[in-house]
């Protein structure tokens, strides 16, 4: 397949050096960066813009890896390509591609991607849309050279999807953020990653309600009085207090069911 990469951030990156180690010719990449899209697109052996009306016809598909408030704007100085056009955000619609193209949809990695690791995109889950069942079909062959797991999707619950990855890594990674700063300079990260690690590999093996552990879900009032006093940042006293009371309650609630 011929395609056309719209943006050059980390999913623009990563998904375009799967699809040319999976065979495919990435044709151009476009940014309105001059240097992010000469860096990708010397990568990806393809043609470097910065304006998008060069951007040429006839690719097989034009994949927007662009910032989700961004999209419309681009959208809206695209050039009559041709071609399939489709988006990689799991919470927009691929309705806003109707009226600019005829076939459009939606490819979504769930996935969080950064620059400097290397993923192997085998293993991402990757969603597909499209607006016509040719097109859907179309997506997932594309989705398949580059991933074992490819689903079909809709948009009602790939957004659902994408609010529980918010949950699941956004939010985690923030919390791990707010770990750093509470143990300082004083006391090396490093030593909470193992314990990080057994969180996160328990949930291969049982649910996360089975995995809960802490003085919340035990009622350990003492500590979590004690905890809550170490706290000097106002805004973590506050995420501590809730996320204590949902992990209290959702125990509580599912020690009622059980």
């Amino acid at each position: 397949m011929e395609i056309a990469i719209i943006g050059a951030g980390n999913v623009a990156i990563q998904m375009g050096k799967a699809l040319s180690e999976a065979g495919h010719t990435i044709r151009q990449v476009w940014s309105r960066t001059p240097a992010h899209a000469e860096a990708v697109a010397g990568e990806l052996g393809a043609v470097a813009l910065t304006e998008l009306g060069k951007i040429s016809p006839g690719a097989d598909f034009y994949i927007f890896c662009v910032k989700d408030d961004a999209l419309t704007k681009v959208i809206d100085c695209m050039p009559d390509t041709g071609g399939v056009w489709v988006h990689t955000g799991g919470s927009l619609s691929m309705e806003l591609f109707a009226g600019r193209t005829t076939n459009y949809g939606v490819l979504y990695p769930l996935q969080t991607f950064s620059r400097r690791r290397s993923l192997s995109f085998a293993e991402i889950p990757l969603f597909v849309e499209g607006n016509h069942q040719e097109t859907t079909t179309n997506l997932e062959q594309l989705a398949r050279t580059l991933s074992r797991s490819v689903y079909r999707m809709p948009e009602e619950k790939r957004k659902k999807l994408h609010l529980a990855a918010v949950f699941a890594c956004n939010f985690v990674n923030h919390l791990y953020a707010r770990s750093a700063e509470i143990i300082g300079q004083e006391i090396p990260f490093d030593l909470l990653l193992p314990l990080i690690r057994e969180t996160a590999a328990k949930l291969e093996e049982m649910p996360p309600l089975e995995a809960q552990t802490g003085p919340a879900m035990r009622g350990d009032l003492k500590v979590m009085r004690q905890q809550l006093e170490q706290i000097v940042d106002p805004r973590t006293r506050e995420i501590y207090r809730l996320l204590s009371e949902s992990i209290a309650e959702t125990t509580k609630r599912n020690n009622m069911l059980s």
